[in-house]
């Protein structure tokens, strides 16, 4: 007799249980009669050699459902920066870098942690946070830009030379409206004429003036008290 596997025989045994001919086992399972023959009799002369039936041979108990003995995950481990997260979050958010932060938690927390789990930690945090950015709000008129920027290959007036002018654009922060001209040279008393001519156009002067440090406007730059350029203070004041 042919040894069959297991599930085969399972199958055979479900056959002949639920009435179906030999002739037709072979013909749906491609088994021969010979063979399915003489597992009918061996299921028929031990009810123990069926499969599914349970004995008190362990061998031949069936196997349990659902399966025991499947690999489990290991729990996840919980960093020790866990409990600090709101503290390192608001560290991250003033710009500190990692080595900072965790002298503060050791300092602070009586943290006990290493160092490269703070790192970790930080690097988790940074890569999950989105971008902060702060939406700034103008009233109307209230902050003009203004800079220099460079034009299109232009035919010089009543020459056969091209040359890039300087395109000067003065922006308004609320509206977004411009005023930009065209101009071949500039100096401190074109840089002034030209915000002379914005304001005439958008109606009025702005009360801040943010301009790229520019030498036409500012001399020395400074956060608190840059030095103007004399003849563009003049302007401002006036």
């Amino acid at each position: 007799m042919n040894v069959l596997k297991p599930h085969r025989q399972t199958t055979i045994w479900t056959l002949l249980k639920g009435g179906v001919t030999q002739r037709e086992i072979e013909r749906l399972t491609g088994i021969s009669r010979h063979t399915i023959r003489a597992y009918q009799r061996r299921f028929a002369a031990d009810p123990a050699n069926c499969p599914g039936v349970a004995t008190d041979s362990p061998s031949q108990t069936a196997p349990p459902w659902p399966p025991t003995g499947l690999p489990v995950s290991p729990p996840v481990a919980t960093s020790r920066c866990e409990p600090h997260r709101t503290f390192i979050d608001a560290q991250l958010r003033l710009g500190r870098n990692a080595t900072a932060i965790y002298q503060d938690l050791v300092d602070q927390y009586g943290f006990d942690g290493a160092y490269n789990s703070v790192k970790r930690f930080v690097a988790q945090l940074r890569h999950k946070e989105p971008e902060q950015f702060d939406r700034l709000s103008f009233a109307p008129g209230e902050e003009m830009q203004v800079d220099y920027g460079e034009g299109a290959p232009t035919r010089v007036p009543g020459t056969d030379r091209y040359r890039k002018p300087r395109l000067f654009v003065a922006t308004l922060r609320d509206s977004r409206r411009s005023f930009r001209r065209v101009v071949w040279k500039s100096g401190q008393q074109i840089w002034a004429e030209l915000h002379e001519q914005a304001w005439r156009y958008f109606g009025g002067s702005a009360r801040y003036v943010v301009l790229d440090n520019l030498k036409e406007g500012v001399l020395k730059p400074d956060l608190y008290e840059p030095a103007l350029n004399p003849v563009f203070a003049a302007t401002l004041a006036h």
